[in-house]
């Protein structure tokens, strides 16, 4: 990758072990300390537009998730354990553990949004606050596919299919997929919205020896492990202790859904959120109105 723009000058680039895993991750800014994670088929580079407002007031980390960027991509198992949100969760308390954070807030979108959750839910004490971008739960998103919804995610069937079928048809032409991938999701259906750095850096990474494999493992457990440690909070009454808001775009994947905020409330003891003028990839095509939702959260107003 050091043939791709840098995106993040002045950043370090650090790299950690954790169970199962190298997690690649930049670090920069001043302040207390704020976890950015990110989605789908995306890297830690989709932070780039809203990174230079929030290192003013934070320190900033920025790892790739397994399976993503320039992180490794484990061999799957059976259960698909090792890209569950709960495994990929562990990661991030590893890398935070290891740069001396024990409370540190959490911004999640998309995939991301998925661990930043489980986080929470699973090491309350560390996480100070929680910021979910365009997501409800998986719980809700498999309880509630809808012929609407199921139009809009199709290819979240399409990649928990048994391999190598997702994997062999994305290979095709998996450049293609991935900018389809931006075009579905944007408001304005078009790359435009998406910086030209920022993409070759996507291509780059979803082109890698085994990424396609990788993503589809996230994805396969979502629709088994990762459901499953959902419902079992949920038959548990489970909660997110930690102040959360959920934000997400006028036409991202939240708002073909009845209430979203009202599905976040039956997992959190204190939320509140609302919507920004975009789509999917909010913090790339509407990075001001973002960050306008989440610096006084973050900030405790």
């Amino acid at each position: 990758m050091t043939e791709l723009p840098d995106l993040f000058p002045g950043y370090a680039a650090r790299t950690f072990q954790t169970e199962g895993a190298e997690i690649f991750a930049r670090v920069g800014g001043s302040g207390p300390p704020l976890l950015l994670l990110h989605g789908y088929p995306e890297t830690h580079v989709m932070w780039h537009r809203i990174a230079p407002a929030l290192a003013k007031r934070f320190t900033l980390v920025l790892p790739d998730l397994r399976g993503y960027g320039a992180s490794s991509a484990p061999p799957d198992d059976d259960g698909h354990r090792a890209y569950s949100k709960r495994t990929m969760a562990a990661d991030m308390m590893a890398v935070m553990t290891a740069l001396g954070h024990q409370r540190f807030a959490v911004i999640g979108h998309d995939r991301g949004g998925r661990v930043a959750y489980r986080l929470a839910l699973d090491h309350g004490a560390a996480v100070e606050r929680l910021v979910v971008l365009d997501i409800v739960t998986t719980y809700d998103i498999w309880h509630n596919f809808t012929h609407r919804l199921a139009m809009r995610m199709f290819h979240w069937p399409l990649l928990a299919q048994p391999a190598p079928v997702p994997e062999d048809l994305i290979a095709a032409d998996a450049v293609r997929w991935l900018e389809d991938r931006f075009r579905r999701g944007t408001m304005a259906r078009s790359l435009d919205a998406i910086d030209a750095g920022a993409l070759a850096h996507y291509r780059a990474f979803f082109t890698a020896p085994g990424r396609i494999a990788a993503t589809c493992a996230d994805y396969r457990a979502g629709a088994g492990i990762d459901l499953a440690d959902d419902e079992a909070d949920r038959a548990a009454g489970r909660k997110i202790a930690c102040p959360t808001r959920a934000v997400w775009g006028e036409t991202g994947n939240p708002s073909h859904m009845e209430d979203p905020l009202g599905l976040w409330r039956a997992w959190c003891d204190r939320v509140d959120g609302g919507t920004v003028p975009c789509g999917h990839f909010m913090a790339e095509e509407a990075p001001e109105a973002t960050l306008d939702m989440v610096l006084p959260f973050l900030s405790g107003s």
